[in-house]
């Protein structure tokens, strides 16, 4: 069976802010609001991602502005003055040719909404962000139909009874097959499918000759 084709080069953004180690506090700021983003990767040398610093790093000048107690790392934080002081490292980064289930589950494991995206050198390629990766999910349905059929039904011992619609991302498999036990691996598969948003198994009892 054939993987699906949506890695996080297909929905990351080419076009990346960055900053150096030694950006003022202010300038980060002003990036972040003029960029509208929460986060910008912290860049050294030919490029390579060394952290990455966000409006949480930043906010600790705020949170400590009038207290002393606390974490320890965020009163750091509380009196830094620029991005290599502020950024949390090393940074939390991805690569081009992951999967886009992969990097959303990178982003779910470390409480993260962008990822930098980096080669093998780790050198900044682009960012992936949460909304990005739910472009998966406007897919047009006949694509995701034709996928199933060719990549799913082609590869599994199904046989030839089935059907498959698709309508607003969820997946409508009809007809028989050559035996119940086939039901999980079937609609796992389809499930895996990018952009599917459900699946709904329609099966009958197959004919017996």
């Amino acid at each position: 069976m054939t993987e699906s084709p949506y890695t996080v080069s297909d929905v990351m953004t080419h076009t990346v802010v960055a900053v150096g180690r030694d950006a003022p506090f202010g300038d980060v700021v002003e990036l972040l609001d003029q960029w509208q983003v929460s986060a910008l990767p912290v860049l050294a040398g030919e490029g390579r991602v060394v952290g990455v610093v966000s409006e949480a790093d930043l906010l600790a000048k705020e949170e400590f502005r009038d207290r002393d107690e606390g974490d320890p790392d965020a009163r750091l934080k509380a009196g830094a003055l620029t991005a290599g002081e502020l950024m949390s490292a090393p940074a939390v980064t991805v690569h081009a040719d992951a999967t886009v289930s992969e990097a959303a589950r990178v982003m779910a494991r470390r409480h993260v909404k962008r990822l930098p995206v980096v080669d093998d050198q780790g050198v900044l390629q682009g960012v992936v962000s949460r909304g990005d990766l739910l472009k998966v999910f406007l897919r047009p349905d006949h694509d995701i139909a034709r996928e199933v059929r060719q990549d799913v039904l082609a590869h599994l011992p199904v046989g030839d009874g089935l059907t498959v619609t698709a309508a607003d991302g969820v997946v409508t498999v009809t007809g028989a097959l050559p035996a119940r036990a086939l039901a999980p691996v079937l609609e796992r598969a389809v499930r895996a499918v990018e952009g599917v948003v459900e699946v709904r198994l329609e099966l009958t009892e197959p004919v017996r000759g």
